[in-house]
C-alpha cells in the first residue's frame, strides 16, 4: 500500500473510530455521571422534544419539582416510559397531574411521585432513532458487525504490510 493511500486510510479509520466512540459516550458513558438517554418516540411533547430526539434525564426528588417542568416518569405497569409536562401537583396524596406539550387535554391519570425517575435537562435531535435501533435486534446485529468491520479496518494495514524487519 503507497504511503499516500495509507495516510487516507489511517485518516477515515481514525475519523470512524472516534465517532464510534462519541457514539458510545453519548449512549452509554452519559450514565457515568448520572444522565439517562431516552428515545422520544411520539410527538407528545413536540415542539419541546421532537420524535427521534434524545433526551438526557436527571434523577431529582418530587420535592424539587414544579409546576411547568418536564419529567420522565413510568407511566404503568408495562413500565412505559413518558416525558410528559406537570401541569399541577397534589403533594398530599403524592401525584403530579401532566400533559404533553402537543396534547389538548391533560393525561388521564395522575403519576404517583414513586414513578418518578427524574426531569429532562438536555436533548440532542434525531439520535434517538439510533439508539432505538440499536437497542433491538436487527439493529443490535448491524452495531456489533459494524464495530466488528471498524476493528478490522483499523488493524487491516498492519496484517499486510510487510514485515520491514525481515524483508531486504
Amino acid at each position: 500500500m503507497s504511503k499516500r493511500v495509507q495516510k487516507v486510510w489511517n485518516a477515515v479509520t481514525t475519523v470512524l473510530v472516534i465517532l464510534v466512540v462519541i457514539l458510545a459516550l453519548l449512549l452509554v458513558g452519559v450514565r457515568l455521571v448520572g444522565l439517562r438517554p431516552m428515545c422520544v418516540l411520539s410527538g407528545s411533547m413536540e415542539p419541546t422534544y421532537h420524535t427521534g430526539s434524545l433526551i438526557y434525564v436527571k434523577p431529582c426528588a418530587p420535592e424539587d419539582v414544579q409546576v411547568g417542568d418536564a419529567i420522565t416518569f413510568v407511566l404503568n405497569e408495562d413500565l412505559d416510559v413518558v416525558t410528559h409536562r406537570v401541569i399541577s401537583i397534589d403533594a398530599e396524596n403524592e401525584h403530579f397531574y401532566t400533559q404533553g406539550d402537543a396534547n389538548d387535554a391533560p393525561d388521564g391519570a395522575p403519576v404517583y411521585f414513586k414513578n418518578l425517575i427524574g426531569r429532562p435537562v438536555f436533548t440532542i435531535p434525531y439520535l434517538g432513532f439510533v439508539a432505538n435501533y440499536i437497542q433491538h435486534p436487527p439493529g443490535m446485529y448491524v452495531a456489533i458487525s459494524a464495530g466488528a468491520v471498524l476493528l478490522m479496518l483499523t488493524f487491516l494495514p498492519d496484517i499486510f504490510a510487510p514485515d520491514s524487519k525481515g524483508e531486504t
